[in-house]
């Protein structure tokens, strides 16, 4: 779907994974306003390393409110499948649950109680897979690791995870759309059609064609990069880690 918005800027942003430290340093470096629009292109959670805050990352989108629109990425999604498993059984069950795999359960587990982990796992499901927005006159989509035509509907896995299409997708793109995802490490996309736009293997990557820019600069790991772009300036922005 495609929405019409009235805003001052359009503020495209990569993967978070736990980072609540850089999210907010972003905001402040961007001077985000009241009347910009943030898009964040999914995995808000896991991961993080030291700095992990995943209720943080939580905390500053709700309080970001309808300034942000949070796509789900499938760590997100496997995020509230667990916790929704987790709940479901009784108390005395839940210690035999299979540990999750990352670290976002038990942290916000010690910070959150049952009935807001609940509701945490709410709002991630209610998080869409896919979105866009036209700004003067050009059309833009929105998903973690695929977009697809407006109509064209997939199924759930290939907005969160991509698939066989990928490497045509990253090449060709979706005609009339630049499209932005994250998900995919941007170091590894040296060997695809297109170039860096700041430093290579460490910045925001822009195909041959001009219309998909993969965001993910590797936030959550060590020596990551939080990345945005601003769309109608086309300026880039940079948090790295310290």
């Amino acid at each position: 779907m495609i929405f019409h918005i009235n805003f001052e800027y359009a503020i495209v942003v990569g993967d978070i994974h736990n980072e609540n430290k850089k999210l907010r340093q972003l905001l402040k470096q961007i001077s985000f306003g009241k009347e910009d629009r943030l898009y964040i292109l999914g995995d808000l959670f896991d991961r993080g390393g030291e700095d992990a805050d995943p209720v943080g990352v939580y905390f500053t989108v709700l309080e970001l409110g309808e300034r942000c629109t949070a796509l789900r990425g499938n760590h997100d999604h496997w995020l509230a499948a667990y916790i929704r498993e987790y709940y479901s059984l009784p108390e005395r069950e839940q210690k035999k649950c299979a540990p999750y795999s990352y670290n976002s359960f038990d942290l916000m587990r010690q910070r959150l109680t049952p009935v807001d982990m609940r509701q945490l796992e709410t709002f991630i499901n209610s998080l869409p897979l896919h979105t866009g927005l036209e700004l003067e006159q050009q059309k833009y989509l929105f998903a973690h690791a695929m977009t697809s035509a407006p109509g064209g509907w997939r199924k759930a896995n290939y907005y969160l995870m991509g698939d066989w299409y990928f490497d045509l997708f990253v090449t060709a793109g979706i005609s009339e759309y630049i499209s932005f995802c994250g998900h995919n490490n941007t170091g590894g996309f040296s060997a695809f059609p297109g170039a860096y736009c700041d430093e290579e293997g460490t910045s925001i990557w822009r195909n041959e064609a001009g219309n998909v820019y993969m965001m993910d600069c590797g936030c959550g790991f060590a020596c990551g990069r939080l990345a945005c772009m601003c769309l109608e300036t086309g300026e880039r922005f940079y948090v790295d880690s310290k």
